[in-house]
């Protein structure tokens, strides 16, 4: 009985994403705070270049996971995703652990930006109430995603063209700075061969802004869950994908190579990049260079610009990914239920519920939750993409070993298996080095490694205790379903 009604439920999630909304959804997701703020300290960490090589290699990383996503969600879109096609491909206990860590991440994310967003406003109104403020932004972001799926679509497209804008505005500043156009004497790459550079730190301070960098790229997973919803996925998912490396180049690593240039890697300031002083922000501080008057203030905006864009993508892919849990028998099935407008209204309550709660939970704790929240859902992000790194691989096997053809894919991931192997071992290697950076001369930081890892055991419980409860076993590539969900029609 509950077969057909699941598929009933399926259908009724409305396709109201275009074009241009899935590819301002990839972009959006990796345009942040770790580009606007922490490229600073990555900079000042392991100096220019050991900043380019870092972001560099893990926006090559974020390339494969996207094209593996692609490959899947062009053929089978589902709103959820991962899970989904962990729970296919892999092993149904996989795929329910997976489910619950993403909707995790994300829930706690929308508290973590609350949070955020209250810091940011205070640099117009230092005296106004946090909690007034985080009302009002929780308020908005629920309001922008129970209206419609276009109204988190097209918010989210105004975001991310407010931060494409700034950022290149920022590159062409930058490059007439570098060539002495503007600001005075050619800047040229004397920065970056000072001192030691262009490589600062040793090995250490380059894994420790590997991870930074791996962070700041996370978001762009949000486009699988997009494809569920959107009017032609077998055209838009590949589009907006395809356009993410190129964006990845521009927007990140450019950016990179001009704060690298620009500004001095020994600059004290660049450390202390953070929500609570804009001033130092390198946007900022390029922008000053160049005479550009209020640049503090404007960069302000668009860091709360992107913080609320991070808050609302948060709220969209835990609503989401809660409502195909309900729809698989995942979770409770009253977080399956749609409203008229096709929205799991049910799930998105709760979501905004639970990151409400969080934020409270961040204030009375005097920040030391709110920064367990941030770490652990950072550590959760690196899980997913492992985790769709490894259903890409068993998927294509799957597809070979049942004898289809390949040319039967909408989108196909090119450098199969490299691109999900790369991907599998650079995740690897973030999450286990993650803990070195918490080892210094004056001993271990045992807290921050609790923290950041706390993420690990509680995917490991979910994934073995449903394992144990439901007997699941891993799927045999024979038996693997490639049928259900799989769009004919485009």
């Amino acid at each position: 009985m509950s077969s057909p009604a699941t598929n009933t439920t399926k259908t009724q999630l409305k396709a109201g994403l275009r074009a241009r909304h899935m590819t301002m959804i990839a972009l959006g997701g990796s345009i942040g705070t770790g580009l606007f703020l922490a490229s600073g300290g990555a900079v000042a960490n392991a100096g220019p270049g050991g900043a380019l090589l870092a972001y560099a290699c893990v926006g090559i990383m974020v390339y494969f996971l996207m094209t593996s996503l692609g490959e899947m969600a062009t053929y089978m879109p589902d709103s959820g995703s991962f899970n989904t096609y962990a729970a296919r491909f892999v092993d149904p206990a996989f795929g329910f652990a997976m489910g619950w860590n993403f909707w995790y991440n994300w829930a706690v994310t929308i508290a973590a930006e609350l949070s955020a967003a209250t810091i940011i406003i205070k640099y117009w109104f230092p005296d106004s109430s946090s909690f007034i403020w985080s009302l009002l932004f929780l308020a908005l972001i629920f309001l922008l995603n129970v209206l419609s799926v276009k109204g988190y679509g097209e918010s989210e497209y105004w975001f991310a063209m407010i931060k494409i804008a700034v950022v290149v505005l920022f590159l062409i500043v930058g490059v007439l700075m570098i060539f002495g156009i503007m600001g005075g004497e050619a800047v040229g790459f004397r920065n970056f061969t000072m001192g030691d550079a262009p490589f600062h730190g040793g090995l250490l301070a380059f894994i420790g802004v590997f991870m930074a960098a791996g962070f700041s790229f996370q978001g762009t997973e949000l486009i699988g869950v997009a494809a569920g919803e959107s009017e032609n996925p077998r055209q838009h998912v590949p589009r907006a994908i395809r356009q993410v490396f190129w964006r990845i180049l521009i927007f990140y690593i450019l950016a990179i190579l001009v704060i690298g240039l620009l500004i001095p890697y020994t600059t004290p300031s660049l450390l202390g990049s953070d929500l609570t002083d804009i001033g130092v922000s390198p946007f900022t501080l390029i922008f000053d260079k160049a005479g550009l008057a209020f640049a503090a203030a404007v960069m302000n905006a668009v860091i709360l610009s992107s913080v609320l864009s991070a808050g609302n993508s948060g709220m969209y892919a835990s609503t989401r990914v809660l409502f195909a849990l309900a729809r698989d028998g995942k979770a409770p099935k009253m977080f399956a239920r749609l409203n008229s407008r096709g929205i799991p209204q049910n799930a998105l309550i709760v979501t905004a519920a639970f990151g409400m709660l969080a934020f409270f939970a961040s204030l009375f704790g005097d920040g030391i939750v709110y920064s367990w929240l941030l770490n652990a859902s950072g550590m959760c992000g690196f899980i997913t993409w492992l985790g769709i790194a490894i259903s890409h691989y068993r998927f294509r096997r799957a597809f070979v070993a049942q004898g289809r053809d390949l040319n039967e894919l909408p989108f196909r991931a090119r450098w199969f298996p490299f691109g999900p192997l790369f991907a599998f071992l650079l995740c690897a290697v973030v999450i286990v080095g993650q803990s070195l950076s918490y080892i210094t001369a004056d001993g271990i930081d045992w807290k921050s490694i609790f923290a950041t890892y706390v993420s690990v055991p509680l995917f490991l419980i979910l994934w073995l205790g449903y394992k144990w409860s439901k007997g699941t076993r891993v799927i045999p590539l024979k038996e693997c379903d490639l049928d259900t969900g799989a769009r004919q029609d485009m």
